[in-house]
């Protein structure tokens, strides 16, 4: 996400686009600094949040742990406050995505009408939910619970599944809560107290996804230290982009990190998001992409970033490697409905 979340700054301009690249990722913040909730890629918390199901059973979300297909997921402008942007990514790619991520900032409520938006079209919401303004070490230490509970509250209300990654990327130097600011123990502790905060009020609709970056940038900075443990978390979200200073191998962008993740967890792992650097191999990165995912058994599936920031990861720019796009997501393997895993 480290393409877009950079906020505007002397040493941040300095920086080369190939080094940009290299880091890859894509988020909150467009080069201005505007999050996408303000573009209408989420709710700030207004919206229906009228229980899903029965009130007083929560939602079991064990079916879509890891289900028999794969998860064909899109970010994509206003979704799910919205859902325009997914009927047009729909009949562009020709299979409806059936999970669909959203950037919220810390402060910002849950977005229940866009969680209800997407599971009445049978889709999956998932939160990247980001503490800008806030220290890991105060939410550590309840300084901001009464928010926390409240938003912990409304998504148990809503009684709809929802997947959330909190604090992404935290393996690397360029976020606020990365690693030249937050220790991995701080880091650790805030999860906990998030994650004990919904279970406490009943929140078990809550898939959570503990998200790094791939380790190809930041090869010094182990994982497993940032780690909260299998009870804490039910998806590992890897985050990385097909980029042009990179051999485009999938082995290649998301193998190290595999590599060094199954050392110390089992858990199933998603590709919570990605893209390709436009060009003439763009074509060839979206087959290694389908073919990784389709071969890896614990792979859940993925997350496709169709935005422009900071380069053009938009599907439709690409004619030839959206073709092949299409072609290979009309395999049954890719997409199911949310509703009925």
């Amino acid at each position: 996400m480290f393409l877009t979340r950079v906020r505007t700054t002397a040493a941040a301009g300095a920086l080369a686009l190939s080094a940009l690249f290299t880091l890859s990722g894509c988020s909150l913040l467009d080069d201005s600094g505007t999050s996408a909730a303000s573009e209408g890629g989420g709710s700030q918390g207004a919206g229906d949040d009228s229980p899903g199901a029965d009130a007083d059973i929560p939602y079991d979300v064990t079916p879509l742990l890891k289900p028999g297909k794969k998860y064909f997921g899109a970010a994509v402008d206003g979704a799910p406050n919205s859902m325009k942007g997914v009927d047009t990514y729909t009949a562009m790619t020709g299979k409806k995505p059936n999970l669909i991520e959203y950037y919220a900032a810390w402060g910002d409520g849950f977005d229940a009408a866009g969680v209800r938006n997407a599971w009445d079209e049978g889709a999956l919401t998932l939160v990247s939910w980001e503490p800008f303004d806030i220290t890991l070490a105060d939410i550590a230490a309840g300084e901001k619970d009464a928010y926390l509970k409240k938003y912990a509250a409304s998504v148990r209300r809503l009684n709809l599944p929802v997947v959330i990654s909190f604090a992404d990327e935290m393996n690397g130097h360029w976020e606020k809560w990365g690693t030249r600011n937050v220790t991995p123990k701080q880091y650790v502790a805030a999860w906990k107290h998030i994650h004990d905060t919904f279970t406490d009020a009943g929140a078990s609709n809550v898939i959570w996804a503990w998200s790094p970056n791939i380790v190809n940038p930041v090869k010094s900075v182990e994982l497993e230290p940032y780690y909260p443990g299998d009870g804490y978390v039910d998806w590992v979200g890897v985050i990385g982009y097909f980029t042009h200073e990179e051999d485009n191998a999938y082995q290649s962008v998301f193998g190290p990190t595999l590599d060094e993740i199954r050392t110390f967890t089992k858990k199933p792992t998603l590709i919570l998001e990605t893209a390709a650097e436009p060009g003439e191999r763009r074509r060839a990165d979206v087959r290694n992409l389908f073919a990784g995912v389709e071969a890896d058994d614990d792979m859940l599936g993925f997350v496709w970033f169709d935005h422009k920031k900071r380069a053009d990861w938009r599907l439709k720019v690409s004619p030839l490697a959206l073709k092949e796009f299409k072609r290979l997501a009309a395999d049954d393997l890719f997409g199911f409905d949310v509703r009925k895993p």
